[in-house]
């Protein structure tokens, strides 16, 4: 593995955010300055292709990446564009039993208003009112 390839990796297991590629490039070079956008790039697809990291594809936001490759479902908020990790349950099983036949896969989207969020729109509206 190359010097670029395990920072990349390194600065996504640490990651708690769900990065961008483009937030990815920004810690990368941070600690490497002389690593180039198309380095991060082409290794996050050679990570995601290798089954090291995970792809999580975001409407009307840039693709985020993940250290956490089991199955498991994501959220957006629909005001900062956070994602967030989301388990809700065996749903391939629920909806198996409920309609008799068995679901190969399935996609979930989730959006929600984070809590940071809601707190901000509450602080606003409670300036309006004052």
């Amino acid at each position: 593995m190359t010097r670029q390839r395990q920072l990349i990796y390194n600065i996504i297991q640490r990651a708690d955010d769900h990065p961008t590629a483009e937030m990815i490039y920004a810690r990368a070079k941070a600690e490497m300055p002389s690593i180039a956008f198309g380095t991060v790039y082409r290794n996050l697809k050679l990570m995601v292709d290798a089954g090291e990291i995970l792809h999580i594809p975001v409407a009307g936001e840039p693709d985020r990446y993940d250290k956490t490759i089991r199955p498991h479902e994501h959220m957006q908020c629909l005001e900062c564009g956070r994602v967030a990790d989301c388990d809700p349950g065996d749903l391939k099983s629920y909806f198996s039993s409920r309609i008799g036949e068995e679901i190969v896969s399935y996609t979930l989207n989730l959006f929600y208003i984070c809590n940071e969020c809601r707190q901000k729109r509450k602080r606003e509206n409670n300036q309006k009112r004052a």
